[in-house]
């Protein structure tokens, strides 16, 4: 068995040195406390009210979107996205195996069947060859739409998620993707904050959609938004996540069917007061990358991954990569004993029951990852600010 105790050793120096040392925690270190005492005083604690509208607003100016909506969760931004999408039931969403459960959770909601293809050892997201490739083997143009030669499924949209805020090679996807006539839907759950090739993830396909989970780079609690190009999509997604209602002094109209996804006033609060700071908790993230990434220089069989190339990373979560899976093990097993909050990447959304009988292109390079890759302590730290 390796020893891992000269790298624990320095996450927790790295860290203070903490009794525990904690995957990703947020930090409320600017006006959040100001702005949920403004927003309680003035009885607006639901889905109306001034942070609403100026979360939405600030986000779409710091991301360079043209609308931003927010929602109660990044699932529940991905499941609107491919509704506005126009993904239906029984059609196919090609994307990773390699992802959080919430991406496959999103499009099953609707009843659509995902397509697992392969990523890139340099992006860990969705491979532009993988997908160009196997579009040429499966895919076929009819009446200007994508199919499935062996399903007869419509190939209606694909989402590559940037793992742990490490951007894709997002244009070349889009180009295969309007060559295909497919939507592409961007995961950027994990990647406020980063850019490829200076422009902000998720606003390069149809829509973005961004989590505000507790262990995100910021937080709203719980929440999500999604991210447009299209003004007039985004005030459809605004109506049919406020269910659908007619605006109307008294009256409860409504002309469609509409979800109860709004987030509310005093969560948009909390997401104002952190927007402020998110560049420099960026920074801090990056700090304390660049920090692992001299250090394991100088260790034997320990990887850590860095940003891909044209890239800008928030490096949500720190990752390294082991020799094999009996190293990925060790490692789990001895820094958790010792108190320093490690874990593996996501089991893989081919293993799981729900999407074990769902076509998938072999996933080399996925498996490769999964049987390799480590998170590591990425909490911003407060003297970095």
């Amino acid at each position: 068995m390796a020893d891992y105790s000269r790298t624990i050793a320095f996450i927790k120096e790295l860290y203070g040195n903490q009794d525990f040392t904690p995957l990703s925690v947020p930090q409320f270190l600017g006006n959040e406390k100001k702005y949920l005492e403004e927003c309680i005083d003035t009885t607006f604690v639901s889905s109306v009210g001034k942070f609403v509208d100026r979360f939405e607003e600030e986000m779409a100016r710091y991301t360079g979107a043209k609308k931003a909506v927010v929602c109660v969760s990044g699932t529940n931004a991905l499941h609107m996205s491919l509704i506005l999408s126009g993904v239906e039931r029984e059609d196919e969403v090609l994307t990773q195996a390699l992802t959080f459960i919430a991406t496959c959770n999103a499009l099953s909601y609707i009843g659509a069947h995902p397509v697992f293809v392969d990523v890139d050892k340099e992006t860990m997201g969705l491979s532009p060859a993988a997908v160009k490739d196997w579009l040429a083997k499966n895919g076929e143009i009819r009446e200007g739409q994508c199919y499935n030669k062996n399903t007869g499924r419509r190939v209606k949209a694909c989402v590559p998620m940037h793992t742990f805020g490490h951007p894709v090679r997002i244009d070349e996807l889009l180009a295969i993707c309007e060559e295909y006539h497919i939507e592409l839907v961007e995961d950027a759950a994990e990647s406020i904050g980063s850019r490829y090739k200076g422009k902000h993830t998720g606003t390069f396909g149809k829509v973005g959609a961004i989590s505000f989970n507790g262990n995100k780079t910021i937080t709203t609690g719980g929440g999500g938004m999604m991210l447009f190009n299209d003004e007039a999509l985004a005030a459809h997604a605004k109506h049919i996540t406020t269910q659908a209602k007619i605006p109307h002094r008294w009256e409860f109209r409504h002309d469609e069917i509409g979800y109860n996804y709004r987030m509310p006033n005093i969560n948009a609060a909390l997401g104002c007061a952190q927007l402020e700071n998110l560049d420099k908790y960026v920074a801090s993230k990056r700090k304390v990358a660049a920090e692992y990434i001299e250090f394991f220089k100088h260790v034997d069989g320990v990887d850590f991954f860095v940003e891909p190339e044209n890239a800008f990373s928030n490096y949500w979560l720190s990752a390294v990569v082991l020799a094999d899976k009996k190293a990925q093990l060790d490692f789990l097993q001895q820094s958790n004993d010792n108190k320093v909050m490690t874990r593996p990447i996501w089991e893989l959304m081919n293993r799981l029951p729900m999407f074990e009988n769902c076509e998938n292109d072999g996933l080399k390079n996925t498996i490769w990852f999964a049987d390799r890759v480590v998170n590591i302590p990425s909490s911003v730290r407060p003297e970095d600010l």
